[in-house]
């Protein structure tokens, strides 16, 4: 006997424009993104806030994509970065992932940035920023 693994629960009514029941209608559609249920969105989040490294974050990066298919850039904006906002974090458009995840994954690497802030040297280095400091 096979056990099916755990999906996403759906949202509330008009609370999220995830394309959760969509997804799940239409035949051969990727539904990595709703084996992210909420406890184990609660794991990652904390993994995201705790991160070391660069390398660290990098490889979260490269997991995520290939267990749920979301896509994470991280690059320094087009104007001075001043602060962590000035760091952009986007998630690749993909139907099914909740718009609180949405929000919540920028969010973690946010804090984990401002809490390590030589993982953002790291990264304006890695884009030629800090070459000549």
């Amino acid at each position: 006997m096979t056990t099916l693994p755990a999906i996403r629960q759906p949202c509330p009514p008009g609370a999220c424009d995830c394309g959760r029941d969509p997804l799940l209608e239409t035949p051969g559609a990727d539904v990595r993104i709703l084996l992210l249920t909420r406890a184990e969105e609660k794991r990652l989040i904390e993994r995201l806030e705790t991160l070391q490294s660069l390398a660290e974050l990098e490889k979260l990066q490269n997991r995520m994509y290939a267990q749920l298919g979301i896509r994470v850039d991280i690059a320094p904006s087009f104007n001075e970065v001043r602060t962590m906002r000035g760091i952009s974090i986007t998630l690749g458009e993909l139907p099914g992932l909740c718009r609180k995840t949405r929000q919540s994954i920028p969010a973690a690497i946010r804090r984990s940035l401002e809490k390590r802030p030589q993982i953002a040297y790291e990264i304006l280095n890695a884009n030629d920023l800090l070459r000549d400091a």
